[in-house]
């Protein structure tokens, strides 16, 4: 049988914690900022819990079994 390989994608954009759960960054922190108020680039700044609405697959993605 051939190895099951994780989606190259998701093991860039999350990383998993000490407890089990899975971090994340914020969307639209990594371009156009100057229109963005500093409130808001500073509140998309910090990192994150993926919901565990998607907990299942990401999950999946990352080989998490």
């Amino acid at each position: 049988m051939p190895k099951v390989k994780t989606n190259s994608g998701a093991k860039k954009r999350f990383t998993l914690t000490g407890t089990g759960k899975i971090k994340r960054k914020h969307a639209y922190h990594s371009h156009i900022l100057t229109k963005k108020t500093k409130k808001q680039k500073r509140r998309l700044d910090h990192v994150a819990m993926v919901d565990k609405t998607n907990m299942r697959s990401l999950r999946e993605m990352l080989l998490l079994r």
